[in-house]
């Protein structure tokens, strides 16, 4: 069956790291983009960073040079390595696969950045 699973959130204090990882069906993860955004309390969401099929990587200014995004293609996933946290990176993480004519969305992983 076609699905996103997210894993890998958690707590974690500030200056901190954690690493998500995003399990994907294969024929979702054919699909050319990958990425991953998030959405704080009372804020939309928003992009985070995203990947294509290439490993062409994008990333929000906020996150530049602490996030890195990754694929493994034979084993279906996408990661977010996230260095340096801070608290506004707080939130829940989504992993989205995105096509031309298809969007699919994992459930969320929380992300808590506090002391």
């Amino acid at each position: 069956q076609a699905q996103l699973v997210e894993s890998g959130g958690g707590l974690v204090q500030p200056g901190g790291s954690l690493r998500l990882s995003c399990a994907a069906s294969r024929s979702i993860f054919s699909i050319n983009t990958m990425g991953w955004y998030r959405q704080a309390p009372g804020k939309q969401r928003e992009l985070v960073a995203v990947i294509t099929s290439t490993g062409r990587a994008n990333y929000a200014e906020s996150v530049k040079g602490r996030f890195t995004i990754s694929r493994d293609n034979a084993k279906n996933t996408v990661y977010l390595q996230m260095n340096r946290l801070k608290p506004e990176d707080t939130g829940i993480y989504y992993c989205n696969a995105a096509g031309d004519d298809s969007n699919y969305w994992g459930q969320g992983t929380q992300v808590t950045v506090s002391s």
